[in-house]
């Protein structure tokens, strides 16, 4: 997968995204939107899927990530966002790998301190 792609899609999802929540808010607030579909079960199962595939991405991001500030305020932005988010966070940490690889992308980067660590053992 290069680069390019994974931006491309990020940007897709966020712009897809942005259409459809626009729409739907024109025709109606989501709480209105709520009332009708909660009793559904297949609403419910949906929901629970997309959050719990919010908290899988989650927690590679909460991997990847140093601090717990950092960890929390994701995890809000994810839990309230949703693919918002997730699209957004995957666009930053694609654009400042340098150079990109799908490796350095999926595992946490060290940091200086760690390599000096390991340089001076």
């Amino acid at each position: 997968m290069t680069k390019s792609l994974l931006v491309v899609f990020c940007f897709v999802v966020v712009s897809v995204m942005t259409v459809l929540t626009t729409l739907a808010s024109l025709d109606r607030s989501v709480l209105q939107g709520g009332v009708g579909l909660w009793p559904d079960p297949w609403f419910i199962a949906t929901l629970a899927d997309a959050y719990f595939g919010f908290l899988t991405f989650y927690l590679w991001l909460a991997y990847k990530e140093s601090t717990w500030l950092r960890r929390i305020l994701w995890l809000v932005a994810i839990l309230s966002l949703g693919n918002f988010a997730m699209a957004g966070y995957l666009l930053w940490q694609v654009l400042r790998l340098r150079p990109f690889t799908i490796e350095s992308l999926l595992l946490k980067q060290e940091t200086g301190t760690t390599l000096k660590r390991k340089a001076s053992a």
